[in-house]
């Protein structure tokens, strides 16, 4: 459990039961008309905050109406269509200057709300619950374990949300999903579908990839505008559904441009994964081919001489001891130290060419005979 850090007790409204009050007041009573009275201030600037996000709402459908109304009179060429067109335009350019107003407005009343001083009401709400007690100053920040450990804890008890809203596309899917979900909406679920996404290149699933990378930028999209907002992001995807779904332009474009980037990010992280898996792979299987002198079958098998290789593809011992007889006795000797290092061949007692044998796994049927010159 983290440590309480009790300073923060200084920003919450002394309780109204400490005042000074005559004798011959109702304390109990005036306790409950303050509270009263606190509750009320609380709940109109609650309608207040609902009354800016339904008409910025309002403001964004209705945009979003006049854009379509524009796009199906720009296709049209008659006089009637050039006039509404430009009605339509003008009232684009207004409507555009409305939604920038009330989202400025829905941004000061949020800045508002964190400014709150706390009391027992305040610290009820969703927004003020126990983590904010024990929240550290911003000076001191989380080191590398205490992320890694936050991260691991918060997937462990969310995986499945947050794999089912990777697979989502549609947005008024996604968005009553963090609606119902909106646990989901944070840090620790964008860096988990980020790794998701490496995870299905490297299977090869494609598809499934760019599905999941389209949920991560979304992820990504409601982080920053919280972070420009200053607001907790659980506050403001609503306001990012809303825009991208207006289907403004320029924030399409911005929104397809950074898919795009993340897509090419993950398939070169991908590819880094799988060529670092095949060398440790490769050494493995090295590793285990290792002969008695350390060094691999394979490699001194290439290094040969065409002529020996043959003997060795054809599993033919006369053939490699007429080879061996006609070689320099030093070239011959020093391919030959470096085969029985690699366990490509296995010399019996006698030390002398005529009576080696041949090992490796597809010559052990000789092993037995060393007059035999070839058996199959």
């Amino acid at each position: 459990m983290s440590r309480i850090d009790y300073s923060v007790w200084d920003h919450i409204e002394v309780s109204d039961d400490e005042d000074d009050t005559h004798p011959n007041i109702d304390t109990p009573s005036l306790f409950r008309w303050r509270h009263q009275a606190r509750v009320e201030r609380m709940e109109d600037f609650d309608k207040k905050g609902e009354e800016i996000a339904k008409s910025l709402g309002d403001c964004q459908r209705k945009l979003m109406d006049t854009q379509k109304k524009i796009q199906e009179l720009t296709i049209s060429s008659t006089d009637d269509a050039k006039v509404e067109l430009n009605k339509a335009q003008t009232e684009e350019k207004k409507l555009k200057k409305e939604e920038r107003d009330w989202e400025k407005k829905l941004a000061e009343h949020n800045r508002d709300e964190k400014k709150m001083p706390w009391n027992v009401d305040t610290l009820s709400k969703e927004g003020f619950s126990k983590s904010v007690v024990n929240v550290k100053p911003d000076s001191d920040e989380e080191t590398e374990e205490q992320k890694e450990k936050k991260h691991k804890t918060f997937v462990e008890k969310h995986e499945k949300q947050i794999k089912h809203f990777g697979m989502m596309r549609r947005w008024d899917d996604s968005q009553k999903y963090l609606s119902d979900n909106s646990t989901l909406v944070c840090e620790e679920t964008a860096n988990y579908l980020v790794i998701m996404c490496i995870d299905l290149e490297v299977e090869e699933k494609h598809a499934l990839m760019e599905q999941v990378a389209h949920q991560t930028i979304v992820m990504q999209f409601i982080l920053e505008l919280a972070k420009s907002l200053k607001v907790d992001p659980r506050g403001c995807f609503r306001q990012f559904f809303a825009k991208i779904k207006t289907a403004d332009q320029q924030y399409q474009d911005a929104f397809n441009d950074e898919l795009e980037s993340f897509k090419e990010r993950v398939r070169g992280r991908a590819k880094i994964r799988i060529e670092k898996a095949m060398k440790e792979y490769e050494e493995e299987e090295r590793q285990k081919r290792l002969g008695p002198g350390g060094l691999d079958p394979v490699e001194v098998f290439e290094s040969l001489p065409a002529e020996m290789q043959k003997c060795f593809d054809d599993k033919n011992i006369q053939m490699l001891q007429d080879v061996i007889s006609k070689m320099d006795p030093t070239e011959a000797k020093i391919h030959m130290k470096k085969c029985i290092e690699s366990g490509l061949w296995v010399p019996n007692s006698k030390p002398d060419d005529g009576d080696e044998k041949e090992e490796d796994a597809t010559y052990e049927e000789v092993k037995p005979e060393q007059e035999e010159p070839k058996k199959e």
